[in-house]
């Protein structure tokens, strides 16, 4: 029987795994893809927001040239913590039940990408399950189309394409730019009055300046209503008009949502309409004793809620209730 159980291997994931390791407890990891998931579905050339200091876990600094980290070094980062520490990660393993038993041990269900189904006993279960596998849809006609993307990778794809980027944040902005130095023609579309306020502000002035010179068209106050083979429609919010837009391909960048199905399942319980699980800010237990959440999964909505420099720190909390519930057992 297992100590812990941590569904999820990003960096909350991994760092809650670490603390409960560092005080002696059996631990398995599972993950459904790879090893920081979500961090490797980012933008190729991507660079973060946060410092190196600020993503760093298990007491292992995390070193770079740059100001701020890029994509490719936090995946080296990471691997190197995970194989520092000897975590046992079962990648490509994804939790599919837990079921709470009568002792009060869990049951945690899983497959793997083979098909095989393995079940594992355990007193402890925290969830880590990250929240980029599940974009926020549009819902509107034509956003199951092959040219519709939730995701942006890397610019070479829309090289002289005609690609409506909806969204006006950092994602949004950064796809942009992006395309338009590999000769795109871009048209960036957001519902706000306003770019988001949290855009890198050494990106801002270069977005700004390329909507000046002409060369990114933004349209704010406005969204996407219909997306057809060649062609977007677009609607302006103040005017109620509508303009039709040669389009070959679209990036709706429009955020993402956590995964509640396990949460559910095990019986913890949401509240009010942000979907936020009930736990103890303390220490992360939930309304089911022995089953805890980490990182970006207890937040409610907004995924912004929680980051990576506030989610790593769900580990100690974790590990030390973890220590107590079993001393007084």
């Amino acid at each position: 029987m297992q100590d812990v159980i941590i569904i999820g291997a990003g960096p909350c994931g991994l760092s809650a795994a670490i603390e409960c390791q560092r005080r002696g407890l059996h631990v398995l990891v599972l993950e459904k893809n790879c090893l920081v998931h979500s961090i490797y579905s980012y933008p190729t050339h991507m660079q973060f927001f946060s410092t190196a200091e600020t993503l760093s876990i298990g007491d292992i600094p995390f070193t770079t040239s740059n100001d701020k980290p890029f994509r490719h070094e936090a995946l080296a980062y990471y691997r190197g913590v995970s194989n520092f520490y000897s975590l046992g990660v079962a990648a490509y393993e994804e939790a599919t039940n837990i079921e709470r038993q009568a002792d009060g041990t869990f049951i945690v269900s899983s497959i793997t990408r083979d098909g095989e189904t393995w079940e594992y006993k355990t007193r402890y279960v925290v969830i880590s399950t990250g929240y980029f596998d599940h974009p926020n849809l549009l819902g509107i006609p034509g956003e199951d189309m092959s040219k519709v993307s939730h995701y942006f990778r890397e610019a070479h794809p829309y090289t002289g394409m005609k690609v409506a980027v909806i969204g006006g944040s950092n994602s949004a902005v950064d796809a942009a730019l992006e395309m338009v130095r590999v000769g795109a023609e871009v048209t960036v579309v957001y519902r706000g009055e306003q770019l988001s306020e949290s855009i890198k502000p050494w990106v801002k002035p270069v977005f700004e300046s390329m909507v000046n010179k002409g060369k990114i068209q933004l349209q704010l106050s406005s969204r996407v209503i219909e997306i057809e083979p060649a062609h977007v429609l677009i609607e302006s919010l103040e005017y109620r008009t509508t303009e039709r837009l040669p389009n070959d391909f679209v990036l709706a960048l429009t955020g993402f949502r956590p995964d509640r199905k396990l949460l559910v399942q095990a019986g913890v319980e949401m509240s009010g309409d942000m979907e936020k699980p009930v736990f103890n800010p303390d220490t992360m237990e939930s309304n089911v004793p022995g089953l805890y959440v980490a990182g970006v999964i207890a937040s409610g909505r907004n995924a912004n809620e929680v980051f990576i420099e506030t989610g790593r720190e769900h580990g100690k909390f974790i590990a030390e209730h973890i220590l107590t519930s079993l001393k007084d057992q």
